[in-house]
């Protein structure tokens, strides 16, 4: 909570007024403006813009300014990365913000978004990031880096191609790391120019987004001059950051930067502006994670598109920190989600030589991604623990037969063996007891033993691709199958009818016309496969299998 001083200071600052605006209809070539960014430290400072033109129409009701940037280190690095929201102003007026650049530029010419824009905060969401075409060259909205701090390189390198296609720049080892003090900053200390830090992650691992002010209307600001992902409506944590050095790089200069203290929270991200509210807590979700004698404590962002891809990448890069990255391992997962009212407990394992961690990341961030995307309001995610338990050899079985009897009565009892390959080509098998049901028409029954890969996918497709409430999703979630145990199914082959994940087996021929020619046949709340009798868990123990096999045995009377 704030001190009554903070609320006396916060409540001074929104009194402010909203700023004089420079209207895009009076730029002209030639005039000439400030703009205001950070080069160093917290402190605010100016350089000169020379207005080149306007581009008009670049996108449904948008334009770019041209402009040449001049003073301080622009010379050197160019339009920076970090800059994107830097205020310009003519006669005093704010016209805009720098937002865009050209890769690879040998002069430091950008496009500002103009304010008009920025405060328009277009509902309309955008879908990739937009380019200009200028002859062979291409002014691109500055891509947004994002500092990690606490990650391995690896973890960097293996989920960077995620980032990027987000239109985000991940930095690696180039933040003063990313766990700002609890209590909120005075508001008073942002500024037009000031740069902040989306914190996506806080704690023993880091990760912020880093942008510049460009205006403060009362308690609001408006910043980076484009999108940061396009998501609308919005709680993303946001912090004042200094900057500690200025890195100069031919395809892109760039801010190192590192967050100091809470301000406030980003509301809005639209396609041309982030909008946020200071002294305003967006919630965060606590990540607590455990790899060995390794224990991490994190808070991360509540958000379908970027919680389960940091989760994913904090438990790649705890594991990779500590464990094996090629050669002979095993980690046994387990851990806990916790919904609003509900739990769903993850509890697996994963063998091999090669990418085995990041097997074990998917494992958790998989079941994140599902819940979150489902967009149930009900599936609040409160809180994520993972522990991770690593062993330094393959614990592996492959399922290489199958056998049965060829046929059977009605009544029955029949042996089925599931036989299994484990390392260094040592073979087991199991044997399960499974009675033919009293009265089972003649016929065909098939006999599948898989892994649990397979046999959870056959769960998603009685279920359908989307569920229908918050209940149905935590209830598949809770369904899914271990990794360490083969499991048998036994089907037919006649159509059964999935309605919301509930099993219509054996549908009679005039209930089946009439599901097949229902108008949402073959959408999500309908699914058709073969009959499921009965499944059968065989459990191995800690050793992960793999594969599957399918045979059949013939019902006669």
């Amino acid at each position: 909570m704030f001190s009554r001083l903070s609320a006396l200071l916060l409540a001074a600052w929104a009194a402010q007024a909203a700023p004089a605006i420079f209207p895009l209809k009076d730029i002209r070539p030639g005039q000439h403006g400030v703009g205001r960014t950070v080069f160093s430290g917290a402190r605010v400072e100016e350089f000169q813009v020379e207005i080149l033109g306007v581009l008009e129409n670049v996108g449904p009701r948008e334009s770019v300014i041209l402009a040449r940037l001049k003073g301080g280190p622009l010379e050197e690095t160019g339009v920076m990365q970090g800059m994107s929201g830097s205020p310009v102003y003519i006669d005093g007026k704010l016209a805009g913000a720098v937002a865009l650049g050209f890769p690879l530029a040998k002069e430091p010419i950008c496009g500002i978004r103009p304010i008009e824009e920025m405060l328009r905060v277009d509902p309309e969401r955008g879908g990739a990031r937009r380019e200009i075409a200028a002859g062979n060259a291409r002014l691109k909205e500055l891509a947004t880096p994002v500092s990690f701090a606490g990650f391995t390189a690896e973890a960097l390198e293996h989920f960077g191609p995620q980032w990027k296609a987000l239109g985000l720049d991940p930095r690696q080892g180039v933040s003063g790391g990313g766990d700002p003090p609890e209590k909120f900053g005075d508001p008073s200390s942002l500024e037009p120019g000031s740069m902040i830090s989306v914190q996506l992650l806080s704690g023993d691992m880091s990760a912020g987004a880093d942008g510049t002010v460009t205006a403060i209307d009362g308690d609001r600001i408006y910043a980076f001059g484009h999108r940061f992902l396009a998501a609308g409506p919005t709680e993303l944590p946001f912090a004042r950051s200094e900057v500690l050095a200025l890195l100069p790089n031919l395809s892109s200069s760039f801010k190192i930067s590192a967050a100091r203290e809470w301000m406030g929270a980003i509301t809005e991200d639209r396609n041309n502006a982030v909008s946020g509210i200071l002294g305003r807590r967006a919630p965060m979700v606590p990540l607590d994670l455990r790899v060995g004698s390794n224990v991490y404590h994190m808070r991360m962002v509540r958000n379908r598109v970027m919680t389960p891809l940091i989760a994913q990448m904090a438990v790649f890069s705890a594991i990779d920190e500590t464990e094996r990255a090629v050669g002979a391992a095993t980690y046994a997962v387990h851990g806990r989600l916790d919904f609003d009212g509900s739990s769903v407990t993850i509890a697996n394992a994963y063998s091999g030589d090669v990418a085995v961690a990041a097997m074990a990341a998917m494992g958790v961030g998989a079941p994140l991604a599902y819940a979150m995307s489902s967009g149930f309001d009900a599936l609040t995610l409160r809180r994520v623990s993972v522990e991770v338990t690593a062993v330094d050899r393959r614990n592996q079985f492959q399922i290489s037969d199958l056998s049965l009897p060829r046929s059977a009565r009605p009544g029955s009892e029949v042996e089925i063996a599931v036989g299994f390959t484990g390392e260094n080509g040592v073979e087991s098998s199991k044997i399960v007891h499974y009675r033919i049901p009293a009265g089972a028409p003649r016929g065909t029954i098939y006999v599948t033993a898989s892994d649990a890969a397979f046999a959870n996918l056959m769960e998603l497709q009685a279920a359908g691709t989307a569920a229908h409430s918050a209940a149905q999703v935590l209830d598949f979630l809770k369904k899914q199958k271990s990794n360490t145990s083969a499991w048998l199914r036994i089907w037919r082959a006649e159509g059964a009818y999935g309605v919301d994940g509930r099993d219509l087996a054996d549908a009679p021929p005039s209930l089946a016309l009439i599901l097949m020619k229902a108008p949402w046949s073959g959408t999500n709340a309908l699914s058709w496969r073969g009959s499921q009798i009965e499944e059968i868990e065989i459990p191995m123990g800690a050793g992960v299998v793999t594969g599957n096999k399918t045979a059949q045995i013939e019902v006669k009377e």
